[in-house]
């Protein structure tokens, strides 16, 4: 009887239909969570002026979002390595398209907030279950640039909500692009039939037909048939998912990552929530300033796309390290002005070195862990990162009050992407997750280190 590491017909596998249509699925997914993340910010200015609330309001009001989300990371990300990932992902995509559908019909803060806090709770799942999927399925060659690919679908819904902010909200109100956020609910049954769980999973539950069905379609050269048994080199089961984050030497990398993802998403959740307000402060109007968060999306397209393939070639912390630097000092010139052409040059650069930024390191992360805890690692960094995230619209609220200089509030959040570079240089490459190659004659399976 054959044995067949079932990673390894992954790794090996070529581009194909399967794996197109996976990244299309997820990059549609994740298209919608960045629209939902972002329609906040494009909002926000008309609800400070509807609602009469001060910036400290409504930086609070976006944090309500965002706790949710650090709950929903942590709980679905744990949850998913126990139960599956598909079954998460359908769940965390009711959640949030449903609640942000539901915000267009608040009638008070109250209401909207809590909307935001359940619908959070879903985006907080959607991201660290899609990357993990993409990661267990992607090709070893291609798998940073993979999930790279699908997370510019965040920067495609990001830059969508500022855009329909410009054209619809004048006629048909904010509430409008809120009611855009319930499209995914019709595409749910379809999605559901198309992706596949995790090999891991399907291991574990001995779902050795559908396990055998994917497999085909991931890589149809690779004989396999009813008789051949799969395993997966893995690490020894915790109780606690969260124990196995420290093992293997590894606890040093796991707060590092942690800390780069609070301060990467303190930028990113601060820029998407207030950059139309700041710019609107430096002098430009609110269509002017609803480009500048276009530009600051486009910037992280580009920027993680480019940065993604360079990572797949020279190792994602070469790539990461200097990003996150080159964001701090982005956005430190951002402050001091110049001219037009100039502002929207470095609000790309901020949004390849800030939102790119993040997209990338969770590639990393998803790589550097094994497939039994691999949705737990995301989900942790991202829950952990949410702290930083609700500080972000916490922070800019309080620096608005405060009516400090400028180049004071972008300086603010220049600080803590020096802090995410220093954190991720201090990442050990050596303790990354290495799955042995393995070798298969007869009865026997003979380990080739790696």
């Amino acid at each position: 009887m054959n044995k067949i590491n079932a990673a390894e017909v992954i790794n090996n596998s070529k581009f194909n239909r399967f794996h197109f249509g996976l990244l299309a699925w997820s990059f549609l997914i994740i298209l919608f969570d960045g629209y939902d993340l972002v329609v906040y910010g494009t909002a926000v200015p008309v609800l400070i002026e509807e609602w009469g609330l001060s910036s400290v309001q409504a930086g609070a009001m976006s944090s309500y979002g965002l706790l949710g989300m650090m709950f929903g990371a942590i709980f679905f990300g744990i949850l998913a390595d126990k139960m599956g990932r598909k079954n998460v992902i359908a769940l965390s995509l009711i959640l949030f398209s449903l609640f942000t559908f539901l915000c267009g019909f608040a009638s008070s803060p109250t209401t909207f907030s809590i909307y935001r806090f359940i619908a959070g709770l879903g985006l907080g799942g959607i991201m660290p279950n899609v990357i993990a999927l993409l990661t267990d399925y992607a090709p070893t060659k291609m798998k940073s640039m993979a999930v790279s690919i699908v997370l510019c679908g965040y920067s495609f819904g990001g830059m969508l909500a500022p855009i329909l902010g410009i054209f619809v909200m004048p006629t048909l109100g904010w509430e409008s692009i809120f009611w855009f956020a319930g499209l995914p609910l019709l595409l749910l049954p379809v999605i559901y039939k198309f992706l596949p769980e995790s090999s891991a999973h399907l291991i574990k539950k001995n779902k050795k037909q559908e396990l055998l069905s994917v497999l085909r379609k991931v890589n149809p050269a690779q004989k396999m048939d009813e008789k051949t048994e799969f395993f997966l080199q893995v690490q020894e089961e915790n109780k606690v998912p969260v124990v196995g984050l420290f093992k293997n030497n590894r606890g040093l990398s796991t707060v590092m990552f942690w800390i780069a993802f609070f301060m990467c998403l303190l930028m990113v959740y601060g820029l998407n929530t207030w950059l139309p307000n700041l710019m609107i402060e430096a002098g430009y109007a609110l269509n002017s300033s609803l480009a500048f968060l276009i530009t600051l999306q486009g910037g992280a397209i580009v920027g993680t796309l480019i940065i993604g393939w360079l990572c797949d070639k020279y190792g994602s912390k070469k790539m990461l390290v200097p990003l996150y630097a080159l964001g701090a000092v982005s956005l430190t010139l951002l402050g001091f002005g110049g001219s037009e052409l100039f502002i929207y040059l470095l609000v790309a650069i901020a949004g390849a070195s800030t939102i790119g930024a993040q997209n990338l390191v969770q590639a990393y992360v998803s790589q550097y862990y094994p497939p039994n805890i691999r949705s737990t690692a995301l989900g942790m960094a991202s829950g952990i990162g949410r702290f930083g995230g609700m500080l972000g619209p916490l922070l800019g609220g309080f620096l608005l009050t405060a009516a400090l200089p400028i180049h004071m509030n972008f300086i603010a959040f220049a600080i803590p992407g020096l802090i995410a570079a220093i954190a991720l240089a201090l990442v050990p490459i050596k303790r990354a997750y290495k799955p042995e190659a393995t070798v298969v004659k007869e009865n026997e399976t003979i380990k080739v280190a790696n």
